[in-house]
């Protein structure tokens, strides 16, 4: 065989190796170089930034914006003014096992690693490469860099800033610091700053009083704070919570047995819509006089401000203004639904038109409103906002009964798509209402020391945030009559002097004006009788004779005893039958003198301000009752005490002790000429309350609307409560009174001393009107 044909010998491998071992070597020192340049860049940019990282030193002596807090007497929160809702506790205030929810789910090695966690950063950084989606891995230094420091974005430069703060936070603040500014700073939903608050906002409670299936619940916040809102989104809020919980296990944070009972733990969630107290005409006040004295600031400095309002007693008031003006308003006229909509026809698509136009029309309170479906003159179905269906029949439909009716006004009919208001009844079920027109305030203050226990404003702050108690100078009618009868009694005139209640008249020479003829409000005329079955019987005829015996001028300028301003209160007769203009708020002051024994004190609302570190900037003192606050004899006081309890045991407020079934109640009832407001102010003497119904533009009430009417149940109702631990306590009398034939007099006026007997032709009456006094008396009893 030749050479030519004999078999090639196989190729030799070495080469492929050599040139796989030279790829490989250059890879490897390619990898190095690369190492090595991001080292020397890395190096470079540290070098450069570093130095120029924002001071942080302000964070040692950190201090949020916190927001105005105003609390009851009794330590509940009533109000919150600023844009965030946040309360700073020092991390020793912070229960542990809300310290161990966020760190089991937030940053398990917070304690171990130097602010920066860097196999999580590797973790992080390896999920990122295998899936399109970012994954984090900040730790909680790093979160408070970002926070307090930096953009949102997802940069490389942003994230490297990030670290080198975190490093250079971590070198200058203890762990301990950093977990407190985190725990009081990051935002979790619903306005809510800082996990204090947001316990608050979630739960209703303070966070020391969290459980750890409450703590899991707020720890899952800080992810997505919209995303898991225990308000908003209880599933999904839910589902992260038993994650964090399992977490929080897993770091040795609980224990199996607290674990599962947490697992386990039913959490009740705090409404979006808390519990009304009623106290948004007290918190408002205070915020007023608060911004005089603090300025804007006062939104941002944590301010803790204490009132002297209880509120238990502010939500009782609150009630029991909003009953009596809705009893009112249902013997009024129907003036029709709120508004109309057109339904769709098919059943499917009215749950979300109905849904759509209630949205327009809140709740007010404890009046929903309601779509109606069904509508007839026995019986209405309507829809309510949460998709149920309810049905109105009988007693429920009284108060609309001219919207139903078949032949009625097509502008007050009431038809399917009908915008109406509904109120729940415990006995009647469901009734048909509409939202009232008119008005009413409600104070109630300690006669001993001026603090204000309760003030309602009005019937619904959301709707008209002008605050009657303070704002609205109304006609006083009867329930001043008290301030005249005070007077005279410093005169000589005892509650044993006789005043005819015959008819008056005063010609226009008389009134420089027109003919007046008053009249009593029941418009009979019951002879001579004495003043205090006159002022319980609530005479006019009387009171105008003692204020024509006692003189214009001298009560008008009698009256600064009880802090009227004389401006007010013209000094014309008109004024025995209340023609001046007063507040509620002035008319509980006046009545705490006679509550008190004859001291004038002012009301005081705000009673304790303290700063966020617990510095008390404001306290208010109890006064001194002594010769400087007295304005009126103690024995003055004692027998207008008695006489207008004499009212509330027999006269226009028998009602009272009927009800209350207490002897030491006083008080007057007040009906303005026209019934244009009505009025009861009374007192037991720990506590005067007064009520004041109308309309803001004075109109009629009603022909047989009354004080005795409209207010006094009012009153009756909050007393009730206010006085249920309050054992009976009559006034005692003071020296210088003496009792005859059971009936209290002055010492010097018990004999022949006294003014026994007045009438319309008594010799010793002073002259007829004055000029000034005729002019206008008919003008002013018209208003």
């Amino acid at each position: 065989m030749s050479k030519a044909s004999e078999p090639l010998p196989p190729p030799s491998s070495a080469p492929r190796a050599r040139t796989w071992h030279r790829a490989a070597l250059q890879l490897l020192v390619a990898g190095l170089c690369l190492l090595l340049a991001g080292l020397v860049t890395g190096a470079l940019v540290i070098v450069t930034a570093y130095p120029n990282l924002p001071d942080i030193s302000g964070l040692s002596q950190y201090r949020p914006h916190q927001p105005l807090r105003i609390w009851s007497a009794d330590g509940k929160l009533l109000a919150e003014f600023g844009e965030e809702r946040r309360q700073y506790l020092p991390i020793d205030q912070i229960p542990k096992v809300m310290q161990d929810a966020v760190l089991a789910i937030e940053d398990a090695r917070f304690y171990e690693h130097g602010g920066v966690d860097y196999l999580g950063v590797l973790r992080a950084g390896l999920a990122n490469l295998q899936e399109s989606r970012s994954q984090g891995a900040s730790t909680i230094t790093m979160q408070v860099a970002r926070n307090f420091y930096l953009s949102t974005e997802k940069t490389l430069a942003r994230k490297l800033y990030e670290i080198l703060l975190a490093l250079r936070i971590e070198s200058e603040l203890s762990k301990r610091k950093i977990l407190e500014i985190y725990m009081n700073q990051i935002f979790l939903g619903h306005r809510a700053y800082g996990f204090a608050a947001a316990s608050e906002v979630y739960f209703g409670k303070p966070l020391h009083q969290i459980s750890a299936a409450e703590a899991a619940m707020l720890a899952g916040l800080p992810k997505a704070p919209s995303a898991y809102n225990p308000i908003t989104n209880p599933k999904r809020a839910r589902i992260r919570q038993q994650y964090i919980l399992d977490r929080m296990l897993e770091n040795h944070f609980l224990t199996a047995a607290a674990h599962a009972q947490a697992k386990a733990e039913t959490l009740k969630i705090r409404s979006s819509q808390p519990a009304q107290v009623g106290a948004d005409y007290a918190a408002e006040a205070a915020r007023q006089l608060l911004l005089s004295r603090y300025g804007d600031d006062l939104y941002s400095r944590g301010l803790n401000v204490t009132l002297s309002v209880r509120a238990d007693e502010q939500a009782v008031a609150y009630k029991a203004l909003r009953k009596g003006l809705m009893d009112y308003e249902r013997r009024q006229f129907y003036r029709g639904p709120e508004a109309h909509a057109d339904l769709p026809a098919d059943p499917k698509l009215v749950d979300v038109r109905v849904a759509e136009v209630l949205s327009e029309h809140p709740p007010n309170g404890e009046l929903l409103a309601a779509v109606v479906l069904e509508a007839g003159p026995r019986k209405v179905v309507a829809a309510l906002q949460n998709g149920d269906s309810i049905t109105v029949t009988g007693e429920g439909l009284k108060p609309v009964a001219s919207g139903l009716a078949e032949n009625g006004n097509p502008k007050v009919q009431i038809r399917r798509g009908s915008v109406v208001r509904v109120q729940a009844d415990a006995k009647l079920g469901w009734v048909l209402t509409q939202l009232p027109e008119v008005e009413g305030a409600l104070v109630a203050l300690d006669p001993r020391t001026g603090a204000i226990r309760a003030m309602v404003g009005g019937f619904d702050f959301a709707k008209n945030k002008f605050n009657h108690v303070t704002q609205a100078w109304r006609q006083p009618g009867s329930s001043f009559k008290p301030f005249i009868y005070s007077a005279a009694l410093e005169r000589g005139f005892t509650p044993a002097t006789i005043v005819n209640d015959a008819p008056l008249f005063f010609d226009a020479g008389t009134t420089g004006s027109q003919p007046w003829e008053p009249k009593n409000y029941d418009g009979t005329f019951d002879g001579p009788m004495t003043l205090r079955r006159a002022l319980a019987k609530s005479k006019n005829m009387v009171s105008i004779r003692v204020l024509r015996a006692v003189g214009a001028r001298e009560a008008q300028e009698w009256i600064g005893r009880f802090g009227f301003p004389a401006a007010k209160h013209p000094a014309y007769l008109t004024m025995a039958l209340g023609a001046g203009s007063v507040t509620p708020l002035q008319m509980a002051e006046a009545y705490a003198v006679f509550a008190n024994g004859g001291h004038l004190l002012p009301s005081s609302l705000i009673q304790r301000v303290v700063d966020d570190q617990g510095r008390v900037l404001f306290s208010n003192p109890a006064p001194v009752l002594d010769d400087g606050t007295r304005t009126l004899d103690a024995r003055n006081a004692f027998l207008m005490s008695s006489l207008l309890q004499e009212v509330t045991r027999s006269g226009t407020a028998a009602r009272a002790q009927g009800t209350l079934k207490r002897p030491d109640l006083y008080g007057k009832t007040g009906t303005t000429n026209d019934s244009m407001d009505a009025w009861f102010a009374g007192y037991q003497p720990e506590l005067v309350t007064v009520v004041w119904v109308g309309y803001d533009q004075p109109r009629k009430l009603g022909s047989r609307e009354t004080g005795g009417g409209l207010a006094l149940p009012i009153w009756i109702d909050f007393m009730q409560f206010a006085l249920r631990s309050t054992a009976v306590a009559e006034i005692p009398p003071p020296e210088g009174v003496v009792q005859i034939n059971g009936e209290w007099f002055f010492d010097e006026y018990a004999g022949p001393q006294g003014v026994s007997r007045i009438e319309n032709d008594d010799p010793n009456l002073p002259p007829p009107a004055n000029a000034e006094e005729k002019k206008g008396i008919l003008d002013l009893f018209k208003q």
